[in-house]
């Protein structure tokens, strides 16, 4: 595992089925979390943000009521939301190519498929903690940055030069 201090710490684990959320849940304690707070749905994690206001949220798809992606971008783009910069981990079992991306698209910060390794979740965790990505605000779109890779490009128009090489 990794020398990281949890204790201090606040997730909200969000998941419809109880299981799940107790398995994420022993999980963190596992990592040392001791603040750890739980919801069953969109509109008690809502409630949750505004009463504890965790420093990450792990988050499921699918959940009656409202989604996992509808919440997501309900808590980035909501001038009500508590914070909308709180980093968020997609939990769940849809993981097709087009699910990644929509979930990105959302604004989700990391994203973990089911089911949940031990190993997986210490490295998402670790990547919010140890590479932030900043947040970016678009006409579309707000949430961490989407670009992971550090571009080695030295000039004004990277593209352009791209496409007159292509043709």
């Amino acid at each position: 595992m990794s020398d990281y201090r949890f204790e201090r710490l606040k997730i909200l684990v969000v998941d419809d089925n109880a299981h799940m959320r107790k398995l994420v849940v022993t999980i963190l304690q596992a990592f040392g979390v001791v603040h750890i707070f739980e919801a069953a749905s969109g509109e008690a994690t809502w409630e949750s943000l505004r009463e504890h206001n965790p420093d990450i949220i792990i988050l499921d798809w699918v959940m009656e009521g409202m989604s996992g992606i509808e919440l997501m971008k309900m808590i980035r783009a909501n001038p009500a939301s508590p914070n909308p910069f709180v980093p968020v981990i997609m939990l769940t079992g849809h993981t097709s190519l087009d699910h990644v991306m929509q979930a990105r698209d959302a604004g989700i910060n990391e994203f973990i498929a089911k089911p949940v390794s031990v190993k997986t979740m210490m490295s998402r965790l670790s990547s919010i903690i140890e590479h932030p990505r900043p947040y970016v605000r678009t006409t579309v779109y707000f949430g961490p940055c989407r670009r992971r890779r550090q571009d080695e490009h030295r000039g004004p128009e990277r593209r352009s030069a791209a496409k007159e090489a292509a043709e």
